[in-house]
């Protein structure tokens, strides 16, 4: 019988299986807030060394757990002032390749696929709202697309990628307000 898994895939996930322990949260946290950090320097703000950190980030890298470096770009000074979040209605199962395609709209920051009353969830950022209204006639005209419900950000106070810590009594049962 022809064994089709690769061997990269069998290799992928005995790393998955390794947790993240506190060196590597750190490494991941300080990584998040600046991506840009020489290793000597990510080393110094972890208490460890350099080599030591280079290879954990190799580590991070190759499980999957870091999954590139990119410049966070800034909206509005980057001609994109308009921050809006869409609902999107679709008859049957929202994730089409119609509306999935859409994706290559630079405007598109996310697509996500949600439970609870709508379908499907898009974080975009627009030049103006002339432009939001263009995106959602472009919405419009997917097939399988009936309504959508948009939210248009006055203020943000936090906006940031994943983080590397967890607060675990966030996981600890919650009491009963009365």
């Amino acid at each position: 019988m022809q064994n089709n898994e690769k061997t990269e895939d069998i290799r992928d996930r005995h790393i998955d299986a390794r947790p993240l322990d506190s060196f590597d949260r750190k490494i991941l946290s300080e990584l998040a807030r600046d991506a840009g950090l020489s290793y000597a320097e990510l080393g110094r703000l972890v208490g460890l060394s350099a080599p030591a950190v280079h290879e954990r980030v190799k580590r991070l890298r190759t499980a999957g757990r870091i999954r590139g470096t990119v410049a966070v770009l800034d909206g509005p000074s980057t001609g994109k002032p308009l921050l809006a979040f869409v609902h999107v209605d679709t008859m049957g199962w929202g994730k089409t390749q119609e509306l999935l395609s859409l994706a290559e709209l630079p405007e598109l920051e996310e697509i996500h696929s949600v439970a609870g009353d709508t379908c499907m969830l898009l974080k975009v950022r627009c030049k103006s709202s002339r432009a939001l209204e263009g995106l959602l006639a472009k919405l419009y005209a997917t097939p399988g697309v009936k309504a959508t419900r948009s939210y248009v950000v006055l203020s943000t106070y936090l906006e940031r990628t994943p983080q590397g810590g967890i607060t675990e009594a966030l996981e600890s049962e919650h009491p009963v307000i009365s």
